[in-house]
């Protein structure tokens, strides 16, 4: 079983900074791309900003400049440390990721989600 697991959420004012880490476990061969999600109430849910393997990323142009993702590949998890907060940030956070699941190349393709963690950025 596979499974991704965040932490970090919480209340900020404007203006401060969150990071938000999501570690993925069980039998895992590889991670491929990692992401995180936001869904606001009464939204869809949207691509917050991804990152490659190989460490290339994307990000949603309303936190370009202000939000970083990262990954440490040894240890399975991706961060995004976010800057610069506004109330507009505030949403459930999910993690994503595509897992090779298995101890082989051969392994299953999962697209796994996490639990999600709320963000809540307000005075």
């Amino acid at each position: 079983q596979v499974q991704l697991v965040e932490s970090g959420g919480g209340l900020v004012q404007p203006g401060g900074s969150l990071r938000l880490s999501c570690a993925a476990s069980g039998s895992i061969f590889s991670i491929y791309t990692m992401a995180w999600y936001r869904q606001a109430p009464g939204k869809q849910r949207e691509l917050v900003a991804a990152i490659s393997s190989g460490g290339s990323t994307n990000y949603a142009d309303s936190v370009k400049g202000r939000f970083t993702i990262s990954r440490d590949n040894a240890k399975n998890t991706v961060y995004l440390q976010m800057n610069s907060l506004k109330p507009e940030d505030t949403a459930v956070y999910y993690c994503y990721a595509e897992i090779n699941a298995g101890s082989n190349p051969s392994g299953r393709y999962l697209e796994v989600w996490g639990q999600g963690t709320l963000v809540t950025v307000s005075s």
